[in-house]
């Protein structure tokens, strides 16, 4: 048998007035367009930012639905649009927040690691990863695979 260990690395900042003047900003526009989401069930506001590589910013808030499987988070709903309207632009990093009291930076959920993951992959370069929360604390990984280090692949 083989033991085989992942670690993650992130690095903490503890306000946004620590990052450079652009993560800041795009973690604003994060801060922005999560006062646009649509969460009367959970009530729990999040806003994604979205860099490419030709300097567009594609936003995107969660959407929830009574259906509860049919709603779409928040960095689904940016990173397909950028998908859709920019293909073949990479990605350069992802900013993501929420307006919800929380203890700790908020992190996307295993289905967008995934969807992240496999933009990562399609592009062949890492995607800063930006999370934050109102406390101002954040943390900041090189890469979404930092995040979901075991991911499925689907191989023909």
């Amino acid at each position: 048998m083989e033991v085989i260990r992942h670690t993650t690395e992130l690095r903490h900042y503890s306000s946004v007035n620590e990052l450079s003047k652009p993560h800041a900003a795009l973690l604003a526009e994060a801060a922005r367009v999560a006062g646009q989401a649509y969460a009367p069930y959970s009530n729990y506001q999040v806003g994604c930012a979205i860099e490419l590589a030709n300097g567009e910013i594609i936003c995107g808030s969660n959407q929830e639905n009574a259906s509860f499987p049919a709603g779409t988070c928040a960095e689904r709903s940016a990173l397909f649009y950028a998908g859709s309207r920019y293909p073949g632009v990479a990605i350069v990093r992802v900013a993501v927040t929420t307006l919800f009291p929380a203890a700790d930076p908020v992190a996307p959920c295993g289905i967008c690691r995934q969807a992240l993951l496999e933009y990562e992959n399609r592009q062949d370069h890492p995607i800063e990863l930006l999370m934050s929360h109102p406390g101002g604390r954040v943390y900041v990984s090189d890469s979404v695979a930092n995040i979901l280090p075991v991911f499925f692949r689907y191989k023909k």
